[in-house]
C-alpha cells in the first residue's frame, strides 16, 4: 500500500495577509502544494489529504484540487473550532484554531496507512519528498516508529526576518531525543543567532537539524494524539490562545518511551512566504527550478 500525505491548509496566513495557500507563485499560477504533490507523487505517495476550513472550502476545490482530477485520489477533511471531543466546548470569545495537533486529528476516519505530514506553505523539495517516503514504506504494519525530515538550520532561513525552528537534539543512531521550539533564528554579522526567552540574541549551531514540520507515522498516531488532545483540553481548554502542537505529543510519547522517532536528514534547501516579502523571492525561486529542468510548467 502506498502511502498518504497529509498537508496541512486551514492555517489563516495572518502574518501574510491572505490565503497564501491559495497564491499562484510557480510561472504556470502553481501553488507551493502543487510542487509539493507533484513531488510527492514522483515519490511514491498514493493518495493526498487536504484539511482546510468550510469557510474557503468552494475556492479551494476550484482553484486546487481541480488540478489533480485525474492524476491522484484526494481527501478533504475539516478543521473548525467546535470539533473537539464529546463533552469539550468552544471558551467563550475564542477564534484562534486549536493547532497543527489538532489539525492532523482530523485525518482519524479517511487514513489506515502510513503517511506524512506536511504545511501547506512550505516548499520542501524532492529529495525531502523521496526520503519521506522510503521511510513510510518501511513502516508499514507497524506501530510507534515515525520520522522527522530534517533539514539543515542553513537551509532554512528566510532574508526578511528571523524564523522560528524545532531545533532537534538526536542520539548517535539518529533517534530524536526532543524538539525544542527556538524563535528568531538569522545570520546576523555573518553569524547564526536565536532570541532567547528574555529577547537577547544568543548563537545557534550552523549544523543544527531542524523540524520543517515534515513528519511520518503509522495510523497509531492517531489514538496517542487523542489520548494527548483530551489532556491539553484538561489542562488548556479554557484558555483562549493555547493551541495543540504534534511536536508536544511526539515528545511527551518520546520522554515516555512509548515511540521511536527517527531523524531522516535530507539536502533539500526549504523556502517558503512567512512574510510577504518573502513572495518575490519565492516566484523567483520557482522560475529558477523550472529554468533548470527540475519541473515542467504547468505541473498538471
Amino acid at each position: 500500500m502506498k502511502p498518504t500525505l497529509f498537508i496541512l491548509a486551514a492555517g489563516m496566513g495572518s502574518r501574510y495577509g491572505g490565503l497564501k495557500q491559495l497564491d499562484g507563485l510557480g510561472p504556470s499560477g502553481e501553488t507551493i502544494m502543487d510542487y509539493s504533490v507533484y513531488d510527492a507523487l514522483r515519490a511514491g505517495f498514493g493518495k493526498i489529504v487536504f484539511v482546510i476550513r468550510h469557510d474557503f472550502e468552494e475556492e479551494f476545490r476550484r482553484k486546487i484540487i481541480s488540478r489533480y482530477e485525474g492524476h491522484v485520489p484526494v481527501e478533504v477533511v475539516f478543521q473548525e473550532l467546535d470539533a473537539l471531543p464529546a463533552g469539550h466546548s468552544v471558551p467563550e470569545g475564542r477564534t484562534k484554531p486549536w493547532g497543527t495537533g489538532h489539525a492532523v486529528l482530523m485525518g482519524k476516519d479517511v487514513i489506515n496507512e502510513p503517511f506524512g505530514v506536511i504545511n501547506a506553505d512550505d516548499y520542501y523539495g524532492a529529495d525531502g519528498f523521496r526520503v519521506l517516503a522510503d521511510f513510510l514504506r518501511s513502516v508499514e504494519g507497524e506501530r510507534g516508529r515515525w520520522c522527522m525530515v530534517g533539514f539543515n538550520i542553513c537551509n532554512t532561513l528566510s532574508e526578511n526576518g528571523g524564523v522560528s525552528r524545532g531545533y532537534c537534539r538526536v542520539d548517535a543512531d539518529g533517534m530524536l531525543t526532543s524538539v525544542t521550539e527556538c524563535h528568531g533564528i538569522e545570520r546576523r554579522d555573518g553569524k547564526l543567532i536565536r532570541i532567547d526567552e528574555e529577547g537577547n540574541a544568543v548563537p545557534f549551531p550552523e549544523d543544527a537539524s531542524v523540524s520543517m514540520n515534515m513528519w511520518g507515522f503509522t495510523p497509531d498516531y492517531f489514538d496517542y494524539s487523542e489520548k494527548a488532545f483530551l489532556e491539553f483540553l484538561a489542562a488548556h481548554g479554557n484558555e483562549l490562545k493555547s493551541e495543540f502542537y504534534i511536536p508536544t505529543v511526539v515528545n511527551d510519547l518520546i520522554q515516555a518511551g512509548e515511540v521511536s522517532l527517527k531523524v531522516e536528514p535530507t539536502t533539500s534547501r526549504w523556502f517558503g512566504v512567512t512574510y510577504a516579502a518573502d513572495r518575490d523571492a519565492t516566484v523567483a525561486e520557482f522560475k529558477k527550478l523550472v529554468d533548470e529542468g527540475l519541473y515542467p510548467t504547468p505541473l498538471f
